[in-house]
């Protein structure tokens, strides 16, 4: 099955920041945010690192099951009277 790839783009004035990345390049695509913000000579300020980091975390977001299976109790909805 193929990987998805993300894109996420910012465009300040003339320069234009590309970033392409999968589930499995998250981490690093972020500490290239801050390394980017870091550098004196790239107009990437640590606002446009932050933005663009929460951009990447909700985009690769897990989606977290809505009730934990570890635990099946039953409800009292559940009891049956015989």
């Amino acid at each position: 099955m193929p990987q998805d790839i993300n894109v996420l783009a910012l465009v300040k004035g003339a320069e234009r920041y590309i970033f392409l990345f999968d589930d499995n390049n998250r981490s690093e695509t972020l500490r290239t945010l801050g390394r980017y913000a870091s550098n004196p000579d790239l107009s990437f300020t640590w606002y446009d690192a932050a933005v663009l980091s929460q951009k990447i975390r909700h985009t690769t977001q897990k989606v977290e099951p809505e009730v934990s299976t570890r635990f099946t109790l039953p409800l009292p909805s559940d009891k049956h009277d015989d």
